[in-house]
């Protein structure tokens, strides 16, 4: 399905779930990702809760067209969805760059939101994180989204994963390839270089958040996800013990449980 941003364009989304349910779940994807991405994590979500998931502007099935995309931008997006659906105080599950999303939403709309759940996040960049970011945007600048994807697996899946794959490495790549388009992966990217330092932002969030981390997230160390709780007032940190960046994969299990004993704390 999709709806009208603010600035007329069209935005994709899924509703799933319990549709009489009174909660809902808005869950926001990491950078590469689409709606596919949740497809492991939803099931333990819907007997309960409606469920919404959402392809940002530049990803999936929404528009590609038009100039880079700010966070804020983003954020008053998921709103438009929001009206469009009449979706109250919901609880959003943001990873990576959807994690940064919800960030910025929380700041920017407190009414709006019950609880918020961020994994593998982060409120600054580093220089090692810089470092990393300019590797992949040479890589898919240079070689296409199919080198950055080589260059970009060992940082966002653990080395435990790539022993015990869950989706195997070369099946995982094909499928990856086919939903990602380069010039506007390379947007989302930008959003994300031009992004300042929101350290002091996140003592503006009202809601209570938990944030999730691996122990082995090769991106983002343990220790930026520890700031972004440590900056929240009314914030819990939880680490994921032997698991890497990408969560929603690695460990569906234990994320999903965290984040329904979340819910119904």
């Amino acid at each position: 399905m999709y709806c009208k941003t603010k600035d007329n364009k069209n935005i994709y989304f899924e509703l799933k779930g319990n549709l009489s349910s009174t909660q809902t779940i808005i869950f926001l994807n990491g950078l590469s990702q689409t709606t596919l991405a949740w497809g492991l994590v939803t099931p333990y979500f819907e007997k309960e809760c409606k469920i919404l998931l959402i392809d940002f502007i530049f990803q999936g099935q929404s528009d590609n067209e038009g100039e880079v995309r700010d966070f804020n931008m983003h954020s008053t997006d998921v709103l438009s969805i929001m009206e469009n659906l009449s979706v109250d105080n919901p609880i959003i599950v943001g990873l990576s760059y959807g994690s940064l999303v919800a960030q910025h939403f929380a700041v920017l709309y407190p009414e709006k939101l019950k609880k918020m759940i961020l994994i593998s996040t982060f409120a600054h960049k580093t220089p090692y994180y810089e470092a990393i970011e300019l590797s992949w945007m040479n890589a898919l600048k240079f070689g296409g989204y199919s080198l950055m994807l080589d260059v970009m697996l060992p940082y966002v899946l653990s080395d435990v994963y790539f022993e015990k794959p869950l989706i195997p490495i070369d099946f995982f790549k094909s499928t990856k390839k086919d939903v990602v388009d380069a010039k506007s992966l390379s947007k989302l990217m930008q959003a994300t270089a031009e992004r300042k330092d929101f350290r002091q932002e996140l003592s503006k969030v009202q809601c209570k958040t938990l944030v999730i981390h691996g122990r082995l997230d090769g991106l983002f160390p343990v220790y930026l996800g520890q700031e972004v709780a440590n900056q929240i007032k009314n914030s819990k940190f939880t680490i994921i013990e032997n698991a890497g960046h990408t969560l929603n994969i690695e460990e569906v299990d234990k994320v999903s449980n965290c984040i329904l004993d979340f819910i119904k704390s």
